[in-house]
Parts: structure tokens; sequence; C-alpha cells
């Protein structure tokens, strides 16, 4: 009988083993340099729009409205909404120093944008820590140093 029932119970046991996860995911064990090239492949895999841009939590999404942004592996980044074109520049970097260390995955990698024009655009200038990727959407979070406010930016594909 005992042997019966671990025959039974050992493929319940195996699978649920199996289906459990640590609180690390594999993205979390990735070196940060691995981290850095995947988003930067993926930033520059197509056009983004801005989904939602929330600073210190006022909506200030409708300021990128029409915009479309390319991520140019040279550096560069456009915003072009069909009339109008704001240029600036962006990287992806490894930063391992721990005061801006607030989340998990992708602690050590920042995604860093750089508008010196318009004021809306200028709000974007920052070394972004990355929330979460996928193929879809790029979810930023910045944690001012001065007041604790947090501004969020989230790119989708277009």
């Amino acid at each position: 009988m005992k042997k019966i029932l671990l025959t039974l119970a050992l493929p319940a046991l195996t699978f649920f083993l199996t289906q459990c996860s640590s609180d690390n995911t594999d993205e979390e064990m990735q070196d940060p340099a691995v981290v850095a090239q995947a988003v930067t492949d993926l930033a520059v895999s197509g056009t983004w729009v801005v989904s939602s841009y929330i600073d210190s939590g006022t909506d200030e999404t409708s300021d990128y409205s029409g915009y479309t942004f390319s991520f140019n592996t040279d550096g560069s980044l456009v915003a072009d909404n069909g009339s109008s074109m704001v240029t600036g520049t962006w990287s992806v970097t490894v930063d391992d120093s721990s005061d801006d260390d607030d989340y998990d995955s992708m602690d050590d990698v920042d995604f860093n944008i750089f508008f010196s024009a318009p004021p809306a655009f200028e709000e974007l200038t920052d070394d972004w820590d990355i929330v979460s990727r996928s193929s879809t959407r790029i979810e930023l979070i910045d944690i001012s140093g001065g007041d604790g406010s947090t501004d969020t930016l989230i790119f989708v594909k277009n």
C-alpha cells in the first residue's frame, strides 16, 4: 500500500515542486551587463510611444501624445509627431551603486534619457530604473533623492 501511495504521490509532488518558483526569477539571476544588452536590443527593435508618464502623482501622458520615439543604435533619441521632431540621447548602463537600487531584477541597470528642450521633454531626462520589460513594453521608475516623489514612465511598442 505504501508503495502504491508513493507511486501516486511522487508525480504530484514533482509537478508541484517544478511549478513553484523562488523569489528570484531567471532575469534577477542574470548578470546586469546581460540585462543591459537585452534592454538595449529591445529599445532599438522598433518605435515606441509613451503610454503613461506620471510625474510625482500628476498624469502628464498627454504631453507626449502623437509622438513616436526611436531609440537609435548610435545613442540618438528622436521623438517625432509628424510635424515636430525632438532629439536627445539615450543609453542603457550598468550602475552598481546601492543608492538607487529599489527594484529587484534590474537594480543595477539604468535606462538613461536626455533631452535639452523643450521643457516637456526635459522632464523625461533622468537615469531611470527599469521596473519591467517585455517585447512590447518598457516600464521605468525614478524616485527623487530630494523629496522621495516617484515618477513612472511606460513605453509601449508602436
